[in-house]
């Protein structure tokens, strides 16, 4: 007999791997039945970044199509911005997104934990450590929550540099975002990673992936791979988390690859679909106390 079902999660996407145009991407999200939004760029501008005008003209139409959006991914400390970099863009960056979260009526900003441009590691653990002491201060004074992926930086790639940073930083204005499908191209496994992270995670990206020639990740969809889907859902499930899985399937959009003068790509509405579909039935699997094979 199965045991009782849990209380389930939400389902969001981040908007720009269906569609580089808002409305695009608002209209993937309507057709899978979803309202929650992830917002990264609107027609390949960064949040920060777009205009005034711009965006007040989003915040318009995510209002007007019943959606709520649920996290804000920022460039801080990403794959374009080393601990060996000047600090100034990250601070300008956050004024910004802190005065477009509270139009956007979100409190959850994605940030990473810069790569280390070439430093040992104990000097790029230390500058990693005082900048986000620094930006978890004034998340603090804004009222709003840095959520740090499992992605390129000094704690992305470690459980154990995650919870230091954790510890380090002493502030409920930091916590984590897991990611279930960077294992792949980073080197670790995910499911065990999360296992040793979850207590503090408040937010989840899934994906999924399987190793491929090169060293490189292959993106497919949700449950496909080899990136351990399941069993991350499955302990999120066990652990009582109620957040958002939010959806970032990589089949057609991978915003890291514009950094190195790469096309990442344009999204695509089916193949988004198609794998919130996958998403689902993965999620109904874990939450409903079913065994995961």
């Amino acid at each position: 007999m199965s045991s009782p079902e849990r209380t389930r999660p939400v389902f969001a996407g981040i908007g720009d791997e269906a569609a580089p145009d808002l409305a695009g991407q608002l209209a993937a999200l309507a057709e899978l039945g979803w309202d929650l939004l992830e917002l990264r760029s609107v027609d390949g501008v960064p949040v920060a970044a777009m205009d005034e005008r711009a965006f007040a003209r989003a915040v318009q139409e995510i209002g007007d199509a019943g959606v709520r959006v649920v996290a804000v991914d920022s460039r801080i400390g990403n794959w374009s911005r080393p601990a060996t970099g000047d600090f100034a863009p990250d601070l300008a960056e956050w004024e910004v997104l802190v005065r477009r979260c509270a139009l956007l009526g979100t409190r959850l900003v994605r940030i990473m934990s810069y790569p280390s441009g070439g430093l040992d590691d104990a000097e790029w653990g230390r500058r990693v450590r005082l900048r986000l002491r620094e930006l978890a201060r004034r998340a603090e004074d804004a009222g709003l929550v840095l959520a740090h992926e499992n992605c390129a930086g000094w704690a992305g790639e470690s459980a154990e540099r995650a919870l230091d940073l954790l510890d380090a930083v002493d502030s409920p204005a930091l916590r984590l975002l897991f990611d279930t499908g960077n294992g792949i191209a980073h080197g670790y496994g995910a499911p065990d990673m999360l296992h040793a992270l979850v207590e503090h995670v408040v937010h989840v990206h899934v994906k999924d992936a399987v190793a491929g020639s090169g060293g490189d990740a292959d993106y497919v969809p949700p449950g496909a791979g080899e990136s351990g889907v399941a069993e991350c859902l499955e302990t999120l499930a066990a652990h009582g988390y109620t957040g958002a899985l939010s959806l970032e399937p990589h089949l057609h959009m991978r915003p890291h690859l514009r950094a190195s003068g790469t096309d990442p790509g344009r999204g695509d509405h089916g193949a988004f679909v198609s794998a919130g579909r996958a998403l689902e039935r993965l999620a109904a699997r874990a939450w409903h106390g079913e065994a995961v094979g």
